[in-house]
């Protein structure tokens, strides 16, 4: 991997994406137990997502055709876009393996920089072989939290955004006083089962096997988002409603709208009713009405008149999960030894394996469905090592959602900042001081190399 003078270097494609290795019994194939367990790789052939979760009825198949449709679309100046952005799609962002997914190999914002006369110059984090970045800022100038997204693009020299001439953040002075944290785009995969999740099934895992937690140091607490008391009894910092958020790299967004709309407004930089103005409010700038997305009132039915972000959210909720592998890689035996290391060594007890949708949820194809996203939606203390010192919601600044792991094993980039392509590697930056995941990287470690590697063809069987 090529090392640049970075906070974190961007992550190429692994060596180990092309092997495929099947571990046997230590004792009929004793050779085995000197070779370094690797990571399998990104699994090929069909991606296994994309498509929508069945038993949709014929109107909701509808909404997500016109979800997936405007998901993919290219946003232009006259639509709203910018004046400040980080890519022109949501599609764009989230295409690996299949629409819905997370960072692709090849990087889009590196040719958008000069899309449409665009005369922007690459950010220095930013690699043709490295994940899709968003970049925040951890402090501001006079040394106050920010944790803001600070787009990487703007409009300056599109075309139809004549007389508009904005410049870029100074991304190398602010990497220099490390003050720069990215954020890779998280897979939307299954998002609507997610949402139908109700409160209640993750408390009571949170609460479940509480003896073990507390002797391997894993704590782990929803994001709520009120200040004050709810009838949950817990203590929440922002918001109104009490209840507990669970999309996003730190569980900081409530709802499918909500993070539609947030994200449509960071980092294309296009407004709604929900966020009416705009985040650089440069005169010159403006080419569009405000806000952007609007109810289009005279539309002759529902479907006409939906806005862009309920279009996203539309598209994200009817989502089917993605198809783990049975026999890929290592085979079935050795997936099915792994999914038991998973189990035994404590990493389902943060990536739990299964919860449950509500029996009432209004969308029959969503109610009372298992949900096998290996995540309790909780956000945990990682330590030092993944801290980004930013804080959303209650979620502090070493604190992450446990990362949902259905999917990955056709994913290329890992953590919330993409900083490898190496499943090991990933594994092995959960341990640093104060992570709540120190107790279960000390198993991972003591166990045997072929049990390590079934472990890993577990992972990747996802």
């Amino acid at each position: 991997m090529t090392k640049r003078g970075l906070i974190y270097a961007g992550a190429a494609l692994s060596a180990a994406s092309v092997f495929l290795f099947e571990m046997h019994d230590v004792s009929s194939q004793p050779f085995q137990s000197s070779l370094r367990a690797r990571d399998p790789g990104v699994r090929g052939g069909d991606p296994g997502a994309g498509g929508p979760i069945a038993g949709l009825t014929p109107k909701e198949q509808a909404f997500f055709d016109r979800g997936r449709e405007d998901f993919n679309e290219e946003e232009r100046v006259r639509d709203g876009l910018g004046p400040r952005m980080n890519l022109d799609s949501c599609g764009g962002c989230h295409s690996q393996p299949a629409i819905g997914g997370t960072s692709p190999a090849v990087n889009p914002q590196v040719a958008f920089a000069s899309k449409a006369g665009g005369t922007d110059f690459v950010p220095p984090f930013v690699f043709i072989d490295g994940p899709i970045r968003e970049a925040r800022f951890v402090r501001n100038p006079d040394g106050t939290p920010d944790g803001g997204v600070h787009a990487l693009f703007t409009i300056t020299g599109w075309f139809g955004a004549g007389g508009c001439t904005l410049a870029q953040p100074d991304f190398a002075a602010q990497m220099a006083k490390r003050n720069v944290i990215f954020r890779t785009p998280t897979p939307v995969f299954g998002a609507g089962l997610i949402e139908q999740i109700p409160d209640s099934a993750i408390l009571a895992n949170q609460a479940s096997s509480a003896d073990v937690k507390r002797n391997l140091g894993i704590r782990g607490r929803p994001n709520f988002t009120v200040a004050g008391r709810t009838a949950s009894g817990q203590v929440n910092r922002n918001g109104n409603d009490g209840t507990i958020t669970r999309f996003g790299w730190k569980a900081q967004n409530v709802s499918l709208l909500l993070f539609s709309g947030e994200a449509y407004n960071v980092e294309m930089g296009i407004t709604k009713q929900m966020f009416q103005n705009e985040r650089d409010q440069t005169t010159e700038c403006q080419f569009a009405m405000v806000p952007n997305d609007t109810q289009n009132f005279d539309a002759p039915n529902a479907l006409a008149g939906s806005t862009a972000i309920q279009n996203f959210a539309n598209f994200q909720r009817f989502l089917a999960p993605p198809t783990p592998s049975p026999d890929t890689p290592g085979g079935v035996a050795s997936i099915d030894r792994g999914r038991d290391v998973f189990s035994n060594i404590g990493c389902a007890l943060c990536h739990t394996p299964t919860l449950r949708t509500a029996s009432n949820s209004t969308v029959v194809a969503l109610r009372d469905r298992p949900v096998n996203l290996y995540s309790d939606l909780l956000v945990h203390d990682m330590g030092t090592g993944l801290a980004d010192g930013v804080t959303q919601g209650s979620a502090g600044p070493r604190e992450f959602r446990s990362a949902p792991l259905w999917g990955l094993g056709q994913r290329i980039f890992f953590l919330h900042d993409g900083r490898t392509s190496d499943l090991v590697e990933a594994i092995q930056q959960h341990r640093s001081d104060g992570s709540e995941a120190n107790g279960v990287i000390r198993r991972y470690n003591d166990l045997r190399e072929n049990q390590k590697q079934d472990l890993l063809n577990f992972l990747r069987s996802l």
